[in-house]
């Protein structure tokens, strides 16, 4: 078999996505998981503005954001027994016959001075306010008992331009996440795929939009294939593979002012780049010897280590959060399986058992646990290997789930998946009780990748 062959076959599982169209929302269709979740409820927020324009909905955009989530259900509109505009206002008891045990309230204003809209918001702990029917009291500093707002467990302020009003409600739901759930909210991040565009003089098109599908931007065109996306730790630059020379290289690029740099270009592929932790090496693949075999490059003095020499092929690295060893997949037992591999000792061991093959895998950032595509008698669905357990399950269950991304907090994978016969975005929960379809537009998206926090 020629390395050209190899090469078509190993990249054959690489997944096309529906592209986001430049103001493109993301329509979340809830597909399993939604009953479990927490009850919470996301109040209108309420325009107190006599000058300029009303905003658009931040409490949908942060509704949006804990759906997806998948730990929290907010409460439709129509279903709230009242809207409180501030925590005075709050029947308790209405709440909790919902089952509601979380709100946020809040308003919208406009400074004409400093042109800015002022966003005030409240988390409130309706169990603990009906606890205490909203008057438990503390002891102030002048040593008088005074009423406690314990319930109260975010009250915030805060100002921003038109154009910064979706970065202020994900950060809205980032503060809100991590007070429910002790996690960093991941809903200020981004992601990073290629588009292709058939048709089109550059079909092939490099992009990055926030998690959600807005504020798309194109970073590169190119009229030959760009593959394998994968973010710098601070998120300022994407590692990719182009075939603008028509063959595999490896470039790094700033996103920001479209500086690029070519850093491998060896004979035969080049491929699959990933950082390390510590952004000052790349994880990837050559076939310069012959088949495919990892290696890692040291990005300032350009030194090439080998990691794998075998006769199979090794492809698919990713750096495990310390930075000291590499998952990889390699047919060296017949078909694709998951290796470890210790960078200082070069000791390799088998991950993955269970299903004829199981490759593509992503370490979380905890280090717990390993998703990845397996495949068995039901087709190719995600999965998760808990490192500490060795147990494996099973996430989903659609039609040829493929190329799994990790949220940067853990708790969410976006994959492909295939819906009525159509490539579309899917997310599911890393413990697999929640999943959701996010439709898409037009073209085609392949190899997503998910930026650190921001």
């Amino acid at each position: 078999m020629n390395i050209k062959r190899k090469i078509i076959q190993l990249f054959s599982l690489l997944v096309l996505f529906q592209s986001f169209s430049a103001s493109a929302k993301l329509e979340i269709v809830i597909t399993d998981g939604i009953d479990s979740a927490r009850p919470i409820a996301i109040l209108p927020f309420k325009w107190e503005g006599t000058v300029g324009q009303k905003p658009d909905n931040l409490s949908e955009v942060i509704s949006s954001d804990l759906m997806r989530s998948g730990k929290f259900k907010p409460l439709d509109v129509s279903q709230m027994p009242e809207t409180p505009y501030s925590v005075s206002e709050i029947n308790f008891s209405e709440w909790t016959k919902l089952g509601v045990d979380a709100l946020v309230t809040g308003t919208v204003g406009f400074d004409a001075t400093k042109q800015r809209y002022v966003i005030n918001y409240q988390l409130v702990d309706i169990v603990r306010g009906q606890l205490t029917n909203g008057q438990a009291k503390s002891l102030s500093s002048d040593g008088e008992l005074v009423l406690s707002q314990d319930y109260i467990l975010l009250n915030k302020k805060m100002t921003a331009t038109s154009a910064q009003m979706r970065a202020v409600a994900h950060r809205v739901s980032n503060r809100i996440y991590e007070k429910l759930t002790g996690e960093k909210g991941a809903f200020e991040t981004r992601i990073a795929y290629v588009v292709v565009k058939d048709g089109d003089s550059y079909p092939y098109q490099l992009r990055v939009s926030d998690y959600d599908g807005y504020n798309e931007k194109l970073v590169l065109s190119s009229r030959q294939p760009l593959m394998s996306p994968s973010w710098s730790p601070d998120g300022k630059q994407l590692a990719y593979v182009s075939f603008q020379n028509n063959k595999a290289e490896i470039y790094i690029m700033d996103i920001y002012t479209g500086k690029r740099e070519k850093v491998t270009s060896y004979p035969r592929h080049n491929g699959a780049p990933k950082f390390s932790p510590d952004g000052k090496k790349l994880a990837l693949v050559l076939s310069k010897t012959g088949n495919l075999q990892v290696y890692t490059l040291d990005i300032a003095t350009k030194k090439l280590t080998q990691i794998t020499n075998s006769r199979s092929n090794n492809t698919e690295p990713f750096w495990y959060p310390d930075g000291k060893s590499l998952i990889f997949t390699s047919d060296r037992g017949g078909k694709p399986q998951i290796y470890n591999v210790d960078l200082a000792t070069n000791a390799t061991k088998r991950l993955t058992w269970e299903g004829s093959q199981n490759l593509g895998g992503q370490i979380t950032p905890d280090g717990r646990f390993i998703v990845m595509v397996n495949r068995s008698q039901s087709g190719f669905n995600l999965a998760k290997l808990d490192l500490e357990t060795n147990s494996m399950q099973i996430l989903t269950h659609t039609q040829l789930d493929e190329s799994p991304s990790i949220s940067p907090n853990g708790g969410m994978v976006i994959y492909s998946s295939i819906y009525n016969q159509t490539n579309v975005l899917s997310m599911v929960s890393i413990d697999g009780r929640f999943k959701a379809r996010l439709p898409a537009t037009n073209g085609r998206v392949r190899a997503p990748a998910w930026s650190p926090f921001l």
